[in-house]
């Protein structure tokens, strides 16, 4: 049989396994888990009864292959969660569909709905062309904006940085008030010192162009309709109990068709030969060293450390390689879960939502008076996070920052008074008595960063594929700011270059960079 090791039980790596065994052409498959939870940026945290998604996850792809995929692994409802039943909505079905009220493997259907506080008023995200919107500008910002973006159609900046890739779109007044500060808020660095290559990746169709363009096409009728921009979708699907739901599912399929998953093994040594990764050293659970070896090796582990870890070997890696990768920067990830009685906000939107709740998946917070980027609302992306969605809000608030910097050793205590301090000073509660509950997680390299030495990335790509067998995929194997479903797609192609003997990977680092826009966000860090 052969042998193939996998570095990573989050979404590339446990779609690998999944189709490699599903395959069942002698493969035998081994995983090796860092942490002691499935599903990566994308397991779902549980604490006190409630559940937490690290980042926010929409089940939502352009891919007919992944929506295919995650069809295959946990149908989607065939009614709508209970909060609309209570309300006396009728009821809408999905043919053959199970019912998430009697069925836990599920996916339900929700509402995309997310909206920017900035100067303590609500826009929609994306900008609308609404007249709340021109209301919450005035008339003044208004005719600014415009005259601007007006500007920035006839003359283009050169998209030396993803400042000018934004200013292109949206013009300098919109990307001052939407993008500027909290660019740099999620990022750290400045959107002038941050390559255009994000933006191309992240924002590629969304424009006042598409937004205009979008409006449009829900009021005119057309026969030929194309399809929609993916930040301008009204509809996801979503695990009835969180992404973590649907990883932790598929794990349990792969040990059921022979699958090994080991969990808290670290790698630490990739050992190669001749052009060839032939075997991986890590500590296991029991802090016993261990090797493995292996005919093909995928890695969804960061780039920087699956660098560092061939550095032993008898193929030395380049100076210069190892520069690269020792310069690749991360941003990391702190939310702060909240359990509180109500928030002092109004739905404003025609959505009825149980308790009638602000409809919100998430709000962006741009105003830079707070640290605070982004609030997840998780009663909104399913009510079965939380035992009692009728009388509490279960509340993610979501802070960027590098491991090691102030913010990220806080206490717990002194992290969640922070953001308690903060909401108060944003309105969104009145006091600190509105907190019932309270749960801090920390997330390292959630976020591939586009600075530093990431301007040289294709020359690390030119040396790891100097390894027929090893396949680097996933939003961290790549360093690339994918969504779920763009990291699965790279485990796809792995998986059939490896089962056709295909050596070349061009198809594999491909993925997601083809012009059309797959999923547009803003300035958006899900992790989707």
């Amino acid at each position: 049989m052969k042998q193939v090791v996998i570095i990573g039980a989050g979404p590339a790596g446990l779609t690998a396994a999944y189709e490699l065994l599903k395959a069942n052409e002698d493969y035998q498959v081994t995983i090796l888990e860092e942490s002691n939870t499935i599903g990566g940026i994308s397991r779902t945290v549980k604490y006190n009864g409630k559940r937490m998604d690290i980042g926010g996850h929409r089940f939502f792809s352009k891919d007919a292959r992944v929506t295919k995929w995650w069809e295959e692994i946990m149908p989607t409802q065939g009614a709508l969660p209970y909060d609309y039943k209570k309300l006396g909505r009728q009821i809408e079905t999905v043919p053959g569909g199970p019912d998430p009220e009697t069925t836990d493997r599920v996916m339900l259907v929700r509402n995309r709905v997310s909206r920017i506080y900035y100067q303590k008023k609500f826009f929609d995200y994306p900008i609308s062309m609404k007249p709340q919107t021109f209301k919450n500008m005035g008339l003044s910002a208004t005719i600014k904006a415009g005259c601007s973006y007006m500007k920035s159609t006839v003359s283009k900046q050169e998209e030396t940085s993803l400042e000018n890739f934004y200013i292109n779109r949206f013009g300098k007044v919109l990307y001052s008030m939407f993008f500027e500060g909290y660019t740099e808020k999620l990022w750290g660095r400045h959107p002038r010192e941050i390559s255009a290559s994000w933006g191309a990746q992240r924002v590629k169709g969304l424009s006042i162009k598409a937004v205009i363009k979008d409006m449009f096409g829900k009021i005119l009728p057309s026969g030929n309709k194309k399809e929609v921009e993916t930040s301008l979708i009204e509809e996801f699907y979503y695990p009835k109990f969180g992404p973590g739901q649907l990883w932790e599912t598929v794990a349990d399929l792969i040990r059921e068709m022979g699958g090994v998953i080991r969990m808290n093994c670290a790698v630490h040594a990739v050992h190669t030969e001749n052009g060839k990764i032939v075997s991986l050293g890590y500590t296991d659970e029991n802090g016993t060293e261990q090797t493995i070896a292996g005919d093909y090796f995928l890695s969804s582990m960061p780039v920087k450390d699956l660098i560092a870890s061939m550095q032993s070997t008898p193929d030395a890696v380049p100076a210069d390689i190892a520069q690269i990768a020792a310069g690749l920067p991360y941003r990391d990830f702190v939310t702060v879960g909240l359990l509180v009685d109500k928030l002092n906000l109004v739905n404003g939107t025609d959505i009825k939502t149980l308790g009638n709740i602000t409809p919100d998946c998430w709000i962006y917070v741009q105003d830079v008076g707070v640290k605070l980027g982004r609030i997840q609302i998780f009663n909104n992306w399913s009510p079965y996070m939380l035992p009692d969605p009728e009388h509490h809000v279960w509340i993610g608030l979501e802070y960027f920052c590098n491991e090691g910097d102030d913010f990220w050793n806080m206490s717990d205590k002194d992290c969640t008074e922070f953001a308690i301090m903060e909401l108060i000073k944003m309105g969104v509660i009145h006091s600190a008595a509105n907190v019932q509950d309270s749960h801090r997680e920390r997330v390292k390299k959630a976020y591939p960063a586009y600075f530093d030495t990431y301007d040289h990335m294709d020359d690390l790509i030119a040396y790891l594929n100097r390894y027929d067998n090893l396949f680097c995929i996933g939003r961290n194997g790549q360093h690339r700011y994918n969504n779920m479903d763009h990291s699965m797609a790279t485990a796809f192609e792995a998986v059939d270059n490896i089962r056709k003997g295909i050596t070349d990977k061009n198809n594999v680092w491909n993925v997601n960079t083809e012009q059309e826009y797959h999923e547009a966000k803003q300035t958006e860090p899900s992790a989707q």
